[in-house]
């Protein structure tokens, strides 16, 4: 369940030390984790994240030990929401049906597919994803199709931190709110506190990848610290 005010997801890559750096996210103030399910060609994945795919996957982090590592994830977090995050090429091949079924079974509260437009296996529940270049047309049909909330990409480009708030942003919010009451989070190129702050006074949730990635490169403490300080300004910004 999340807390009252503004949500803070952070994206960690599936992998032997997952959980216990889930559970460091969890106690530094995490409302909900989503776990990377490496893939070989992530077209949507910066420099960090993309080197952590490539760990995950020289450690032996397949689809199935990604399972695995959601299960133990779920046994260590109990009702947080866990919810992974992948490409479609991944569920084609091991079969669309099956991966829903699996991943729930695993413990997913719900998935996200990067690169699965909305209207594509309409029957796969999952939170849509929009960017500053959808049409009013797109966003509304993915508003009416997303799994709990929306997640708006922030800018035209790949995950990583960036010096600044994407001035798209507000843009892409005003014309979300004018087409759907769901809740929208924010994500991509988001890093520090002032930043999540700033996000937070637009979206009602933030999502930080690529920094928290390599939070989790230094241990649970190094996380837990810097969950904790995106955690201090997003309440801070509830006030």
């Amino acid at each position: 369940m999340t807390r009252p005010g503004k949500t803070l997801a952070i994206y960690l890559m599936s992998g032997k030390d997952t959980p216990e750096l889930a559970r460091a996210a969890v106690d530094g103030g995490a409302d909900i984790v989503e776990l990377g399910f490496p893939f070989s060609d992530p077209l949507a994945d910066g420099p960090v994240i993309r080197r952590a795919a490539e760990r995950a996957l020289a450690e032996g982090m397949r689809t199935r030990a990604c399972l695995d590592c959601l299960a133990q994830t779920r046994e260590l977090l109990g009702e947080t929401p866990l919810i992974p995050m992948t490409y479609a090429s991944l569920l084609e091949a091991y079969g669309w049906e099956r991966f829903a079924d699996d991943a729930r079974a695993a413990g997913a509260t719900s998935l996200i597919v990067a690169d699965l437009p909305a209207g594509d296996h309409a029957e796969l529940r999952r939170v849509q994803l929009v960017a500053p270049t959808s049409t009013d047309e797109r966003i509304r049909a993915a508003a009416e199709q997303t799994d709990g909330w929306l997640y708006l990409v922030t800018v035209t480009g790949t995950t990583g931190a960036r010096g600044d708030v994407s001035p798209a942003l507000a843009r892409l919010v005003e014309r979300a709110r004018a087409l759907t009451d769901v809740p929208l989070y924010a994500g991509f190129g988001i890093s520090t506190p002032d930043q999540a702050r700033a996000v937070s006074e637009l979206a009602d949730g933030v999502v930080v990848g690529s920094r928290a990635v390599e939070a989790a490169e230094e241990g649970p403490g190094a996380l837990r610290e810097y969950v904790s300080s995106l955690r201090g300004a997003l309440d801070a910004a509830s006030v």
